[in-house]
């Protein structure tokens, strides 16, 4: 199973603060960990909110709006793709992300790690018709070659 472990953002990232050397150590092992035992596929730390665009969808009408966004709180900060046998493996390593020590920004701030398992092509039945099932496995090999170039 593969899923989303989503950091959300808070004042300290929102205001473009980086972690310290400390933090970025511990999460560099961290990810040693998971890359070792076989469960990162990607993570990425984001840009604030004030470097982002929304682009709202009514009707036909599409509206672009410049970040920075409010409701911090409902904002992502990066990310990990994980591949776990369980959500509750997920949730396991989640309780082993290193957090913010004394001196960090953020640090004695309350903070949300968000899990979602990832979608599957099973999940959408039968709308998933043999067609879209091989226009699909031929994106996915393009887009492995091209990582791979």
């Amino acid at each position: 199973m593969r899923v989303m472990v989503i950091i959300k953002a808070n004042a300290a990232s929102e205001a473009g603060v980086l972690p310290g050397q400390k933090m970025l150590t511990e999460m560099g092992k961290f990810n040693e960990e998971l890359v070792k035992a076989g469960v990162m596929l990607a993570g990425e730390g984001l840009h604030p909110s004030s470097k982002g665009k929304r682009v709202r969808f009514e009707g036909a009408s599409k509206t672009v709006i410049d970040g920075p966004f409010a409701e911090t709180k409902e904002l992502i900060a990066g990310f990990w793709l994980w591949q776990v046998r369980s959500i509750e493996e997920a949730v396991e390593w989640v309780k082993r992300i290193p957090a913010p020590n004394e001196g960090d920004p953020g640090y004695g701030e309350a903070s949300e790690i968000e899990i979602r398992p990832v979608g599957s092509l099973e999940d959408f039945g039968e709308d998933f018709t043999p067609e879209l099932r091989e226009q699909e496995e031929r994106l996915r090999a393009q887009i492995e070659e091209q990582q791979k170039a």
